[in-house]
Order: structure tokens, then sequence, then C-alpha cells
């Protein structure tokens, strides 16, 4: 299954937003919405392209109070999320996924209390260096999340 985790913006209950609109609520509703994180949302897709198509869907929402859309696709990497634009290059074959794991955007994860999701916290941007991505050294943190970027999305990070 293809994952896809929406984060909220920092001044948004994004679960709230998403769920009270009906466009936004119709388009979630035959997904079992969960919170991997604090203020995300999280649904499991059958494809990469379904995953696509939900963020296409949901984009007028995407801009309004979403930070990151992020997908994970088993088949590219067990442990690496896509960003969109990574994800719809690789969907639309403008790029193969061996050429998409040079560029990240690492989160921190926190844990919180025993009965809260995690939080992702202050992502930095690191490259590759021959086979090697640097240490997430913004603060200390329990675990990373790594997300592939493009070089777009690099040079704006």
């Amino acid at each position: 299954m293809t994952r896809v985790c929406l984060v909220g913006d920092d001044d948004v209950q994004l679960r709230y937003e998403l769920l009270s609109r009906e466009t936004s609520r119709e388009a979630l509703q035959t997904y079992d919405v969960h919170a991997p994180f604090a203020n995300t949302v999280g649904v499991e897709t059958i494809s990469l392209g379904a995953a696509v198509s939900l963020l296409n869907d949901l984009n007028w929402y995407l801009v309004r109070f979403v930070a990151d859309a992020l997908v994970l696709e088993p088949s590219i990497s067990e442990d690496d999320w896509l960003s969109r634009a990574v994800a719809t290059a690789i969907r639309e074959d403008d790029r193969k996924p061996a050429e998409t794991d040079r560029l990240f955007k690492v989160y921190g994860v926190e844990h919180m209390e025993a009965d809260e999701p995690p939080r992702l916290v202050e992502p930095m941007y690191l490259t590759r260096v021959d086979g090697e991505l640097p240490t997430y050294d913004i603060r200390d943190v329990d675990d990373t999340l790594l997300v592939r970027v493009t070089e777009s999305e690099f040079e704006q990070g």
C-alpha cells in the first residue's frame, strides 16, 4: 500500500480543516483517516498513481492548510518518503526512482506522551554524498523522517 501523509501548517488544525469541508471530506471518505504524526492526516492508497490523484483532488486544501504532502511508496523505498513533486514526476515517468535519492528534506521526529502521536520538527535539507547522508543536527530528536525532494524544492528550502 502507498501511504500519504499531509503535514498541517503550524497555525491550523489539519484534520478539522479537511473533514469540516464537504469536498475534501468526500475525497477522503473512502480512506481510513489516521494521524501518523501530530497535526497530520494520513491515508493508505492502492498505488502511487492513486496517491498522486488524491493529492490533486485535494489541491485547493493543500495550498491553504498543508505545509507538506508526503508519499511513501514501498516499491521505491521502505523508508524514504517522497515529496508530492517527486511522486508526481515518478508517476509521470519524468524521473526514475533511482534518480531521486540524492536530495532530502529531513524532519526531526520527537516522541511525546505515550498516548500522543510523535511530532515532526524543524526540517533541514541534506544532500547524500558518497552514499552517506549527513546527520540531522538542528536539535536532539528521537528519530528522523527522510523525504526525497526535487532540485527546485531543495533550492527553495
